[in-house]
């Protein structure tokens, strides 16, 4: 689904109408799942910082004054969803990969979008996500947002609370260490390409939670 189409579901769901909220509810959750699983780790955490994140946003759906920018208003809920998440998961790891574990670059990263992120739509979508895993907290975060999400260097820059010249250089060696995990697999099969998770269809319950907060902020149709 493009932006314009997100805008109008978002427009849907505000004005109360009823077929609007599944396809919400899916489209959201599946793209807060794979965000957060990249960030998180786990898919049980992932699992949780989904669902945390659209109860927010349909608890705070009325505060929603710009439906164009719904993706990257979601996922600034998500952003901090996923880091309540790490603080406490039983996954999170000891230690953290330091941004200064990879190779540094005077040169900045334009606006355009990298040869690699053409593999989203091929077989090879399973390494692009175990490159992205193995980056930094930081780079992950800032290709994340850009190159998956397709939001802005501002929106990402928002998102994150960075100037916008942090985010282009993070983004830059974000893509320049992807290229070399992706060079390896190439060459050495070194990175390993098992299916990434797909999120598990939401029990009735959890349905019923999401759509029960959406009732109580808007007059349904």
């Amino acid at each position: 689904m493009d932006q314009q189409g997100e805008t109008e579901l978002a427009r849907a769901l505000l004005a109360g109408e009823t077929n609007a909220f599944e396809r919400f509810v899916d489209h959201f959750r599946s793209k807060v799942f794979h965000y957060s699983w990249l960030m998180c780790g786990q898919p049980e955490d992932a699992e949780e910082v989904a669902q945390e994140t659209l109860l927010k946003v349909f608890e705070n759906f009325e505060q929603l004054r710009e439906p164009e920018r719904v993706r990257p208003w979601i996922f600034r809920i998500a952003r901090n969803a996923c880091l309540m998440q790490r603080r406490r998961s039983v996954f999170a790891p000891a230690h953290e990969l330091s941004i200064d574990d990879l190779p540094a670059t005077a040169e900045l990263a334009g606006e355009e979008l990298p040869p690699e992120t053409a593999l989203l739509a091929s077989e090879l979508r399973a390494v692009l996500d175990r490159a992205i895993a193995e980056l930094p907290l930081s780079y992950r975060a800032v290709v994340l947002l850009r190159d998956i999400e397709e939001l802005s260097t501002d929106e990402t820059a928002q998102i994150l609370d960075l100037t916008t010249d942090v985010v282009k250089t993070r983004l830059h060696r974000g893509r320049l260490a992807m290229r070399q995990k992706l060079d390896c697999y190439v060459n050495n099969h070194c990175l390993e390409d098992q299916p990434s998770p797909n999120p598990a269809p939401l029990s009735a319950a959890e349905r019923e939670a999401l759509h029960a907060v959406w009732r109580s902020r808007v007059a349904v149709r």
